[in-house]
């Protein structure tokens, strides 16, 4: 088996603050041109295509576009389009879809139909030639450069920050613009830690089950971390909110369970405390992301944030080390990292 550094997986990670970089100091036009035409319809609903990994990161933007945009965000069900013949009302909405390739036929299926609907519509992917592409009426391009490995890495963190770009041209908000420039810098320094990560993972080898676990706008992040798991690792790794974590789940937990937690400072963190408290008492091993002291001391095992990060763009920073943890638990136990068992890069679903 080659080494976990000559692989593709291992050098998309490690190009995040790149492609994150090239993403906040060029700004795309059509961001501007998205926002302009949004703003001049006066567009409150925003309707996301996406599946896998993008998915996520419509996640992402109903918190991010929800609170500082006054938007609301929902993700589209394709099955109404593609199976049922029966779609939603999206004339009103900018119909956006979120795909790395561009290819799913679903979700190029929700933009035409928003098309025919006189919606406006938008594509985030790093394809813009894709059908997608050819579909919506705006193309943001991730501009993350070819990304071979078949877990999504550089094209996840480059949604993320398209969505983040895309909000504060909406909301014209110069401390956001700031905030995002000083991005790249610290999301280089999480790198320092990938020793301390690869000795966990370690740790984890015989892991067949776990929990993940995160709230407001590290939702997303705890299925996106949770994909990661699954699809690299093959456990069985299940992602919640705090909140509905407590309201059954939280059954499964007893002694040694592992109960990975995402918690980078901010206005969650009394509740995510207050859950990592609940597990412990239940005896749960807990591994807590977060760069915030308290809640790092409350670890049994922690993966250390860069600190001064803000909260809505922490999910950028957060899912890296997850990325990370997921890559060295499956090459540990063997796996080819960039090919998985039984996926393909291109998913075309219906």
């Amino acid at each position: 088996m080659k080494s976990i550094q000559e692989s593709h997986l291992y050098q998309e990670i490690h190009q995040q603050p790149v492609v994150i970089e090239r993403l906040v100091t060029e700004p795309q036009a059509s961001i501007q041109s998205l926002a302009a035409e949004i703003n001049a319809r006066k567009i409150h609903h925003i309707f996301i295509a996406a599946r896998g990994t993008s998915d996520n990161a419509g996640r992402y933007a109903k918190y991010i576009l929800g609170a500082f945009n006054q938007m609301d965000v929902s993700l589209a069900t394709p099955s109404l389009f593609t199976v049922y013949n029966q779609p939603p009302n999206l004339s009103d909405s900018l119909v956006l879809g979120i795909s790395q390739s561009g290819k799913s036929p679903d979700i190029v299926s929700v933009l035409r139909e928003g098309h025919r609907q006189g919606a406006l519509t938008a594509a985030i992917t790093n394809t813009p030639e894709s059908d997608l592409g050819k579909a919506a009426r705006i193309v943001l391009d991730l501009q993350a450069g070819e990304e071979i490995s078949l877990a999504a890495t550089k094209t996840y963190t480059a949604q993320l920050t398209t969505l983040a770009l895309l909000s504060t041209a909406l909301s014209g908000s110069d401390s956001s613009r700031q905030e995002l420039k000083t991005l790249p810098e610290k999301l280089g320094t999480i790198f320092n830690a990938e020793d301390a990560i690869s000795a966990l993972a370690e740790r984890y080898r015989y892991m067949s089950h776990c929990v993940v676990i995160g709230r407001g706008f590290n939702y997303a992040s705890a299925f996106e971390f949770s994909l990661k798991l699954k699809e690299l690792t093959y456990s069985i790794a299940e992602p919640y909110s705090s909140a509905d974590f407590l309201h059954g789940p939280v059954a499964l937990v007893d002694r040694g369970f592992p109960v990975f937690v995402l918690a980078p400072s901010g206005k969650m963190g009394p509740q995510m405390m207050d859950l990592v408290q609940e597990v412990q008492k239940r005896q749960a091993e807990v591994v807590i992301i977060s760069d915030h002291p308290t809640i790092l001391g409350m670890a049994d095992n922690k993966l250390v944030l860069p600190v001064g990060i803000p909260e809505w763009l922490s999910p950028i920073a957060a899912i890296i080390p997850g990325q990370m943890f997921a890559m060295h638990l499956a090459h540990t136990r063997g796996f080819e990292v960039d090919q998985p068992r039984g996926l393909n890069k291109v998913t075309e679903t219906w």
